[in-house]
């Protein structure tokens, strides 16, 4: 499969934006390169290769995921800038 500079402008008129004669040939020949270096990974013989989810094997850096007891009404409300006995206070976004 190959790019033309026709395909090019279609898909930079499909996401509106504008690129002259010079530009689509450029990008023609950049999208070329890639789908040539794609058909190149095609040919790689990967029957033996295990799939991976990442390809430097993490570890989860995150805490465990443990139930706790939830803060109370009193203490969510302690550090609130602004609020009342019931809720938090917050200046008016709508008009």
């Amino acid at each position: 499969m190959s790019v033309s500079e026709k395909d090019v402008q279609y898909i930079a008129n499909l996401a509106r934006l504008q690129v002259t004669n010079e530009e689509a040939k450029m990008y023609a020949k950049d999208m070329n390169s890639i789908l040539e270096y794609m058909e190149q990974l095609n040919e790689v013989d990967t029957s033996n290769v295990e799939p991976l989810n990442h390809v430097i094997d993490l570890e989860s850096r995150f805490r465990e995921d443990e139930a706790k007891e939830p803060l109370s009404h009193e203490d969510a409300l302690k550090n609130a800038p602004d609020a009342d006995s019931d809720y938090f206070r917050v200046p008016k976004v709508i008009e």
